[in-house]
């Protein structure tokens, strides 16, 4: 797989998750039956609505859109697990963990694929689409025990669930898979640490995982928050690292040794998502004075109870395309054109006010790169 084509055609994708604007109790009901009740019109109101969704990511002139993810991204993927319970206090390993293969699809991909001329007679072109999967890792916390065999217990789950989800077709395909592993590296954990036996069966998992991506077509990813566990680097069938916009990852010098030893690239990003640091900086700067903590939260506060109460356009946060352009190219400038092949938000927009001012971000994020392009 070729994945440097050309600086040119730097593209943008979303990580994934998008405020809910509907009845939620009705689309998560409707998610659970859609595989065995999507031919009789039952669940309509979940298949329009993530058509819908994923129509209007497109709109935004996002090239990958991931699919909307609406629902609780850890819930989902246990829900497709046989071998696991679910109690008051977590999650318990009861047996050999396997797919339930009844639900071996994810809803949301079926949604789509399944409307992807319908999707094409919108769009006007053949669509990519990438899923985000939550990763081994990640699982396995929530899992009341865990050994090292966790997680290639759960790396082989997550693969058949990848093969199983993974398409491409006439009218659109499935061009990146994202492994989710938003706590990895955020805090010691003994099970990982260097020269541990868990370590190594959660390098394994990983590789099994993207190994499955690559050999269905798509390219991988790995989503983190933190950076600081190298271990990532280690794995060869994985394609791209992305991260939040301050971390480390976009600042080192390192990260380029990094990348070009083991051929790697990286996905830019030029966003800040956490919607309470974004009213916080606009609180902080538009003060003539100095603030006190206690101020600054009470500020805070205020100012997200007038966007609740539809008095104040939370869009007023959101950083500008300017900066983002800016950010994007600062990365390119640091690690060469050659080793960015990809550009979005930070992470995912559920915690955004309103569902239309998500869809602003991902607009906002296109014409940094429109710009970024038409400059290069």
């Amino acid at each position: 797989m070729n994945l440097t084509d050309g600086f040119h055609m730097v593209k943008s994708y979303d990580v994934g998750s998008l405020p809910f604007f509907g009845d939620m109790e009705k689309f998560s009901k409707d998610a659970e039956h859609f595989l065995s009740h999507s031919g009789d019109g039952l669940t309509r109101y979940f298949e329009e609505t993530v058509v819908t969704s994923f129509i209007d990511k497109v709109k935004t002139d996002i090239d990958i859109p991931n699919y909307p993810q609406f629902r609780d991204m850890n819930k989902m993927f246990f829900k497709m697990i046989n071998g696991v319970e679910q109690s008051k206090t977590g999650y318990t390993q009861t047996n050999v963990l396997s797919v339930n293969t009844e639900k071996s699809q994810i809803p949301e991909i079926v949604a789509i694929k399944k409307n992807s001329e319908k999707i094409y007679e919108r769009i006007r072109t053949p669509y990519e689409a990438k899923i985000c999967v939550t990763g081994p890792y990640t699982l396995s916390s929530f899992l009341a025990y865990r050994t090292s065999e966790t997680f290639t217990n759960l790396g082989n789950v997550i693969s058949q669930i990848i093969e199983n989800n993974v398409f491409s077709e006439k009218y659109g395909k499935i061009s990146l898979v994202t492994i989710d592993e938003p706590i990895f590296g955020l805090s010691d954990d003994s099970l990982v640490e260097y020269g541990s036996d868990g370590r190594e069966h959660l390098k394994k998992a990983w590789e099994s995982i993207f190994q499955k991506a690559v050999s269905k077509g798509a390219q991988t990813c790995l989503h983190l928050h933190s950076t600081a566990d190298r271990l990532f680097w280690e794995i060869e069938a994985l394609n791209i690292v992305e991260s939040h916009v301050d971390d480390p990852l976009y600042q080192m010098k390192k990260t380029k040794e990094f990348l070009e030893a083991t051929d790697k690239f990286l996905k830019a990003s030029i966003c800040v998502v956490d919607f309470d640091k974004l009213i916080r900086e606009n609180v902080i700067s538009a003060c003539q004075q100095k603030l006190d903590e206690l101020a600054v939260n009470q500020r805070v506060a205020e100012t997200w109870k007038r966007i609740l109460n539809k008095q104040l356009k939370p869009e007023i946060f959101l950083e500008d395309v300017e900066l983002m352009r800016e950010r994007l190219i600062k990365i390119v400038d640091q690690f060469g054109a050659e080793r960015v092949l990809y550009v979005g938000p930070e992470c995912g927009l559920k915690g955004f006010p309103t569902y239309e001012c998500a869809l602003e971000c991902l607009r906002r994020v296109s014409e940094a790169v429109k710009m970024y392009r038409e400059k290069v």
